[in-house]
């Protein structure tokens, strides 16, 4: 899988990052498909040097942009939304989730999934059905139905 490439090359870097959306419900077991890598990353300088080598390892740029212009420092120091394109895929990189919710707001909501050898820090199942319950587009509506329906599935066994 593509997208897989994407969450080994940031773990490669040592990037201090939270899987979240799609991509977190199908590395927590929901059976659904997702295009993309979201995920919500630390602010610290160190971070955002190891965060650059990797998009510059994925050849990283602005989705849409004809120029297509790569994301800088100054571009990852905003707490927006980074819609990028990379080699390996679609990746969306976020300053915050929700309204104003930060990597630092969910490190206690995430914990480790192996993903081909490497630990990746995935929000918790729950802490994505909380997510998913503020969001009114109809994709969003039916991963909640299906995140719900795997809690449900996991607390039987």
């Amino acid at each position: 899988m593509a997208l897989t490439e994407i969450l080994l090359t940031l773990a490669k870097h040592r990037v201090r990052f939270i899987a979240v959306g799609g991509i977190a419900a199908v590395l927590r077991g929901a059976p659904i498909h997702t295009r993309d890598v979201d995920i919500v990353y630390d602010f610290a300088d160190d971070n955002l040097d190891r965060l650059l080598a990797a998009l510059d390892e994925l050849n990283a740029v602005f989705r849409g942009d004809p120029r297509n212009l790569r994301p800088n420092r100054s571009h990852l120091q905003s707490r927006g939304h980074k819609l990028l394109q990379t080699r390996a895929g679609q990746l969306d990189v976020l300053g915050t989730i929700e309204e104003s919710t930060e990597w630092a707001d969910l490190v206690d909501d995430a914990s480790a999934v192996d993903v081909a050898g490497s630990a990746i820090q995935v929000l918790t199942l729950d802490r994505l059905i909380e997510v998913k319950k503020q969001l009114s587009r109809p994709k969003d509506q039916l991963m909640l139905l299906q995140l719900e329906s795997l809690r449900d599935e996991l607390a039987k066994t």
